[in-house]
């Protein structure tokens, strides 16, 4: 059936409701992997945004499932998924990254440069911070600690560096 057509023969509210849909799901913010478990009083959740004393958990999904008949499944995601990791490695002589690095570089590249120079330099900061938290020995020391660590995770996912 020509698409025209059927377009014609949707309600305009259904049209409505779909380019409603599109416009919403283009002003979400890019998906993460990054997740903080945070803490207030006897509460703990889960979040994509960083809070005061959080701890990083890692949400890396799995890879496929591996049957008793020894056949690996596999979704489309993750099919594609390892072929760009297949063709990073290719490239790796070339660009010295790694899957990761490349992907972060392909996000990354779309911010404006003064953004792209705040990311690398957070890139630095942020592992420093954490071990400046973990290394904190007093209560007042650990609770700065945890405040320039909030300051610049809460920097990183505004600028999306990620």
């Amino acid at each position: 059936m020509n698409p025209f057509l059927l377009a014609a023969a949707l309600p305009v509210t259904l049209i409505s409701i779909a380019v409603a849909n599109a416009a919403f799901a283009n002003s979400l913010p890019a998906p993460t992997r990054t997740v903080y478990k945070c803490q207030e009083g006897q509460k703990i959740y889960y979040s994509d945004a960083p809070c005061v004393g959080a701890t990083k958990v890692d949400v890396t999904p799995t890879r496929g499932l591996d049957k008793s008949t020894g056949q690996q499944r596999q979704g489309a995601d993750v099919q594609r998924e390892r072929h760009r990791e297949q063709i990073a490695e290719i490239i790796r002589p070339v660009t010295g990254m790694n899957a990761q690095q490349l992907e972060q570089f392909g996000r990354r590249s779309k911010l404006t440069p003064e953004a792209q120079k705040e990311c690398r330099r957070l890139d630095g900061a942020l592992p420093q911070a954490e071990q400046a938290e973990r290394a904190a020995r007093g209560n007042s020391e650990r609770q700065a600690a945890e405040q320039t660590l909030f300051k610049l995770r809460q920097q990183f996912r505004e600028l999306s560096c990620e």
